[in-house]
């Protein structure tokens, strides 16, 4: 089944204790559909750059089969820049800089052959125009969605609104306490399924994810790394890993949801192993059952009847 993502793309330049990139692409777009496309499902994109996004950037995407159709252009125009810097604790950042720049003024327009796209993933974008996007697609089989604290800050209402159309929700730990102002992960995710979705994930970076449906709780660990260079995008490509194994097997039973969960967490576990998307490339799909296996074998054990 085919994927719709919507989201940014940037140029980031990231520093971690561990060493920097400038320039590099990325954005919530680009992590989502190049994790996905391993998959082997058709993976469309909808976003906007200037004339200085580079053209290697686009080439990985085309290499992967993602579908540009619906990338918006802008002559003149100056891509979306961010500039981050992490502490030795990674999960801690600071954001030096954030230029919009053709980001600022993102009218998505959903070309009409993507219209029937069965599977949408709508990165962290301002809640208005995922419903925007919502509005211009028909019927779709599974929508998931992101969002960031500035939105749950700034735009709650609409947030809710749109949460409403809804059927998966990713947000990290503190996101998820933000929204539904309780600390306890698993009464919080219970609050947001009141809001409109499903099924609820909450990404505990380097301590795995929580899933929580109507039906089960299930926590997955996070990949034991020896080396972690740099976690921008790693949330992105855990989305993309998790909705393309969805869109390969249209399976959205609870079972089928936790194997897609570690597939999420096995593409996050690849992209943090390298800058920008340079975790994301030239990986194989042996390569990423290989990953998904070891993840198995991570928590599984024998029970020993005592005596």
């Amino acid at each position: 089944m085919s994927l719709l993502v919507v989201g940014s793309l940037a140029l980031d330049d990231i520093e971690t204790p561990f060493g920097r990139a400038t320039a590099a692409p990325g954005g919530s777009a680009v992590y989502v559909s190049l994790a996905a496309s391993y998959f082997d499902t058709p993976v469309r994109i909808v976003g906007v750059i200037g004339e200085d996004f580079p053209r290697e950037g686009l080439a990985e995407l085309e290499e992967r089969q993602v579908d540009l159709e619906g990338l918006q252009v802008v002559q003149g125009g100056r891509t979306f820049r961010w500039h981050g810097r992490y502490h030795y604790d990674l999960n801690v950042r600071d954001t030096i800089k954030t230029e919009l720049n053709v980001f600022e003024s993102f009218d998505p327009v959903i070309p009409p052959t993507y219209r029937k796209t069965p599977y949408v993933c709508l990165g962290n974008i301002d809640p208005v125009l995922q419903l925007k996007v919502l509005d211009q697609i028909e019927k779709p089989r599974l929508v998931l969605g992101d969002t960031m604290n500035f939105w749950i800050e700034r735009k709650r209402d609409e947030l809710l609104e749109t949460l409403k159309r809804m059927d998966v929700l990713v947000v990290n730990e503190s996101e998820a306490r933000l929204l539904t102002k309780e600390p306890n992960l698993i009464k919080a995710a219970k609050i947001m399924m009141g809001f409109g979705p499903s099924i609820v994930i909450v990404k505990k970076g380097e301590h795995g994810a929580l899933l929580v449906t109507e039906s089960t709780i299930f926590s997955a660990p996070a990949y034991p790394l020896e080396n972690i260079h740099d976690p921008t995008g790693a949330g992105d490509s855990f989305a993309g890993g998790f909705i393309g194994w969805l869109a390969r097997t249209d399976d959205l039973s609870d079972e089928n949801l936790k194997r897609a969960v570690i597939y999420g967490s096995t593409m996050a576990s690849f992209c943090v192993e390298e800058f920008g998307i340079a975790g994301l490339q030239d990986l194989s799909y042996l390569k990423v059952q290989d990953r998904f296996r070891e993840f198995r074998e991570l928590s599984r054990f024998d029970e020993v009847e005592i005596a």
